[in-house]
């Protein structure tokens, strides 16, 4: 098995404009229905990793460590694309979505509360 990657290509790291953190936002979405799933966060580390693997990894802020979605609770997310937004502070993935995408196990991150705002037919 070939080594995964540890740094990102070049040309993709000048295109970022990462947090106080050296951290962007990563929006996902599912590839099929166009839900949006979840956000997470990716260092280059991370972004390097999925563009390898397909695999989603992201970097947790609450452990301090790359993490592969799935990788314990088996709710696996296959990249398809990877897109940057216009001003370089987000990407996102759209991804073929085994089980939950949440946490607790939900569908999506914003299922389980209420709407903050609805705009009124």
């Amino acid at each position: 098995m070939a080594a995964m990657p540890n740094s990102l290509d070049p040309s993709i790291a000048a295109s970022l404009k990462r947090n106080a953190e050296g951290l962007v936002a990563a929006v996902v979405q599912d590839a099929t229905s166009g839900a949006v799933l979840m956000q997470a966060w990716m260092n280059d580390e991370a972004l390097a990793r999925t563009l390898a693997s397909r695999e989603a990894t992201y970097w947790s802020r609450s452990r301090g460590e790359i993490w592969v979605k799935g990788l314990t609770s088996g709710h696996t997310q296959h990249v398809r694309t990877v897109r940057l937004d216009c001003d370089g502070d987000s990407v996102l993935l759209t991804v073929d979505q085994v089980g939950g995408a949440c946490h607790t196990g939900d569908t999506t991150c914003f299922d389980a509360r209420e709407l903050l705002g609805e705009e009124n037919a």
